[in-house]
């Protein structure tokens, strides 16, 4: 008698959102199956992978980096080079410069970067802010505004500020929201549902719901990741059924075994392997866990995490 393997069904599925307009445009979300089970299920849509493109981008000394994006001065240059890099999926726009604690840049000159930006690439693209909440707000609402249909993505949506920016980003221009709370379950459900009750369709959210280099407390990553889905597809959570995008290269980039030079740490071996390791084995461990896109920034590691899902679904 031939063996049968036994499958597991769920009841559950998350929710397909599209991101970008056009033949560019990509769908995350979709499947009934837990990451990669593809003896389950077919995975609806393989994990998609973004490339974190920042204003304040001069301060990536990685000679990889450095020598990938040689002769771009603008976010839209470097746009431009990322959309080409294998594995790119999305564009993910990081304002950090925006914060006023930092260089400030204004509201407009980051809407400007954006509007380049969305006239030099067709990929879809994802808005990611200064994590200061009060210019965040404003600078969300301006960018949705200016990216009108163009079905951006804007990350973060947070308790604090959720009502003013799910109202500026999805409700008046039609954008995407991410919700973005740390690591915690019945956080990232509060927060979902908050949304949805300022009428925001479920299909218009995405979830941010922390994550961490691995090393640095990345344990609570990885049981928020695995109950948020197991909640979403055993017990048919429609609160917790929103895909998961995580920003892994903003935490895994700023680590000591990433920032510590060879000349410090002389037994750590060559700094830009460091960081290229560090920010593959988080982005595999949040894919893994159940994230359904990753936003990344080094061209070495993108293409390893593309081959890693390529040969799994």
């Amino acid at each position: 008698m031939s063996f049968v393997p036994k499958t597991a069904a769920y009841s559950g599925k998350i929710n397909a959102v599209t991101l970008g307009t056009g033949d560019k445009a990509i769908v995350i979300g979709g499947q009934n199956v837990l990451p990669f089970y593809t003896f389950d299920a077919p995975i609806e849509n393989a994990p998609k992978i973004g490339v974190e493109i920042s204003d304040a981008a001069d301060s990536w000394t990685a000679p990889g980096l450095v020598e990938f994006y040689a002769g771009c001065t603008t976010m839209a240059d470097r746009a431009k080079k990322a959309a080409t890099m294998e594995g790119a999926d999305f564009i993910a726009l990081n304002f950090e410069s925006a914060d006023p604690n930092g260089a400030n840049r204004s509201v407009a000159d980051c809407v400007a970067d954006a509007k380049a930006v969305a006239d030099a690439i067709d990929l879809p693209i994802v808005i990611m802010g200064c994590k200061n909440m009060e210019k965040d707000g404003e600078l969300f609402a301006k960018i949705s505004e200016a990216l009108q249909g163009k079905n951006i993505a804007v990350m973060s949506a947070r308790n604090e500020d959720y009502k003013t920016v799910g109202a500026s980003v999805a409700l008046a221009y039609g954008q995407k929201v991410g919700a973005e709370t740390a690591d915690d379950i019945n956080l990232a459900k509060q927060l979902n549902i908050m949304l949805k009750g300022l009428s925001i369709a479920p299909e218009n959210i995405v979830m941010n719901i922390g994550t961490a280099a691995v090393g640095y407390g990345y344990e609570y990553v990885a049981s928020t990741l695995d109950r948020i889905r197991l909640a979403a597809l055993a017990q048919s959570d429609a609160d917790l059924q929103m895909p998961i995008i995580a920003p892994v290269s903003t935490d895994t980039w700023s680590v000591k075994e990433s920032t510590a030079s060879e000349e410090d740490e002389p037994a750590w071996g060559n700094q830009e392997e460091r960081a290229i390791g560090m920010e593959v084995s988080t982005a595999a461990a949040n894919l893994t866990g159940g994230a359904d896109a990753v936003i990344m920034r080094h061209p070495v590691a993108i293409a390893t995490i593309k081959k890693f899902i390529t040969e799994l679904v």
